[in-house]
């Protein structure tokens, strides 16, 4: 048992669209490959058939790309690659992006996961056009790529499925929520929220799933919405804090945002 108490203070509600400006791979199960058929399928939601973003490929990206940024230490192994997780108390009180992002359940030092991000499904509008379409498979295109042997000169055609550029995923959710006690402060924490932003330009700057440098997953985040639930009640509809055009309008707005959230912290 512990006496530690820890107080939600509230949540901050950030959605948005996400368009494909280039095609898009994030890959699935190749469990149902046939022979001639495409070497590298995307992720499906099993119930509609139309690929969506998983909201752990959106997550993770993100941090990927905020330790690079940040220099932060590759020193935990994760599969075949390592990642970033603080290992002391010390260390994780001034690291943002753990307390943003969390650290593994292991850790007696860890503080509750500030962001969590949702799965992330095709608008019915982009549905409905690509069904329109006529694509190669169900809502997707097939790429065919050649790679060429450096010593045999042999040719290896392959083939990979992306959803088109201009489909439009929506909305995407990202709640971020405050905290305070035991560890946490809640004012720290809003003003962690240019932790987010910059994880978002970072994204946007770079590529979504397989393929990037190959000119796959680039991303525009658009139409976005930050919304405010907590104080005395956590009943009812969220506030409308502001509406964004773009990513650039959203920073360029970000220090009125935290301003606004702190003051009602301190209501």
């Amino acid at each position: 048992m512990s006496d530690k108490i820890i107080h939600l203070r509230g949540r901050l509600f950030i959605t948005f669209d996400l368009e494909a400006v280039t095609g898009l791979h994030i890959g699935g199960s190749d469990s149902g490959i046939e022979i001639g058929g495409v070497d590298k399928t995307v992720i499906r939601d099993p119930l509609t058939n139309r690929p969506y973003v998983p909201g752990s490929s959106l997550k993770g990206k993100m941090r990927s790309l905020l330790e690079k940024y940040h220099a932060k230490p590759q020193n935990q192994r994760i599969g075949q690659g390592f990642i970033h997780s603080c290992q002391t108390d010390k260390e994780y009180a001034t690291c943002d992006i753990c307390q943003v992002f969390g650290v593994p359940g292991e850790r007696n030092f860890g503080t509750p996961t500030r962001l969590v991000v949702r799965d992330v499904h095709m608008s019915d509008q982009s549905a409905e056009a690509l069904e329109k379409a006529n694509t190669d498979l169900p809502y997707t295109e097939v790429k065919t790529e050649v790679s060429i042997d450096r010593v045999t000169s042999a040719a290896n055609p392959r083939q990979m499925e992306r959803v088109p550029a201009g489909t439009v995923f929506s909305p995407a959710e990202l709640v971020y929520s405050i905290y305070d006690g035991a560890g946490c402060d809640a004012q720290k924490d809003v003003q962690r929220l240019r932790v987010l932003a910059e994880g978002l330009q970072l994204l946007e700057d770079d590529y979504l799933g397989g393929q990037g440098s190959r000119g796959a997953g680039k991303i525009a985040i658009q139409n976005i919405k930050v919304a405010w639930r907590g104080g005395a009640s956590y009943i009812g509809e969220a506030e409308m804090l502001g509406e964004y055009g773009d990513l650039g309008a959203f920073v360029q707005d970000l220090d009125k945002v935290i301003q606004t959230i702190s003051a009602k912290l301190n209501a």
